[in-house]
């Protein structure tokens, strides 16, 4: 079981990196999810600038001492991307894309809430008619 609910954590985990990233789009569609999505880019940039451990890491760590395993080596970013889904070399550019990304979806955002709003007081205006 626990290495069911191990593997349940990394598909937590990386869907949570998925919505650091690209959440901000999804609040084009889902404005209100925008608050949700700064939460998690803060956290996102909380644990790693600081040596304040992220939850999710930590749980998969707990799954596996269960199974007999250690820590993660290097963390959940080092064990999972670095090397596999990336060299560790682009970690500089993907940080700066990811950076552009979250700042043009907040532009986005935005712009869909000034036009959203815009478009409802448009809708409350009655024609007037002369004559």
């Amino acid at each position: 079981m626990a290495k069911f609910l191990a593997d349940v954590t990394v598909v937590v985990h990386i869907l949570a990196l998925l919505l650091i990233g690209l959440g901000g789009f999804l609040a084009w569609r889902w404005p209100k999810l925008i608050f949700v999505h700064m939460f998690a880019a803060a956290w996102g940039v909380l644990v790693n600038v600081t040596p304040v451990p992220c939850p999710l890491t930590a749980l998969e760590n707990y799954f596996r001492h269960q199974q007999g395993l250690g820590d993660l080596p290097g963390g959940f970013n080092a064990y999972y991307l670095y090397g596999t889904v990336f060299p560790q070399s682009w970690l500089p550019a993907i940080g700066i894309v990811a950076i552009v990304l979250v700042v043009y979806s907040y532009v986005g955002v935005y712009h869909r809430w000034r036009h959203r709003h815009d478009h409802d007081q448009e809708t409350h205006v009655r024609p007037v008619h002369l004559g």
